[in-house]
């Protein structure tokens, strides 16, 4: 999560909070965040949730609600959690508040991830990085980590 230097840290129950300050770079129209990146902040978040659980997943399905504009140099609370499991299937929901965590709803979404296992990544991702991640100790056992779901 750092190129949105979002900050995750698991939440009640089978939950998960962070949040995300938006910043001019994030800026779509005049002035508010680009909603391509307020999805990206809520998958991010909905991804960490699913990490927090030591379950390798992927995004099969995204809907976000867009509620309101979100300022830039707004500090937007993300909080997501489970609402269901199906075998593979992870069903979450993830809120993003304006100002504080009890603030307004801003943006909102419900998603459907797909538990994978780390072959997926290995046979659809870019070599070198992969090499790279299955080269430092601390990355691999972080990498495989979901496999003991196997």
């Amino acid at each position: 999560m750092d190129g949105l230097r979002l900050r995750a840290r698991a939440g009640e129950g089978v939950g998960v909070t962070a949040e995300f300050e938006v910043r001019p770079a994030h800026q779509g129209a005049p002035g508010l965040a680009h909603g391509g990146l307020l999805s990206a902040a809520l998958d991010e978040t909905l991804g960490a949730l699913n990490w927090m659980q030591r379950v390798i997943s992927v995004t099969g399905r995204l809907e976000t609600d867009f509620v309101r504009p979100v300022p830039v140099g707004t500090v937007l609370y993300l909080e997501a959690r489970v609402t269901a499991v199906h075998g593979r299937k992870i069903y979450c929901a993830a809120t993003g508040r304006i100002g504080a965590p009890d603030g307004p709803v801003a943006v909102r979404a419900e998603a459907l991830f797909i538990e994978v296992r780390v072959e997926h990544f290995i046979e659809n991702g870019r070599a070198e990085e992969i090499d790279a991640v299955l080269a430092d100790p601390d990355q691999a056992k972080l990498a495989r980590v979901g496999e003991v779901n196997a």
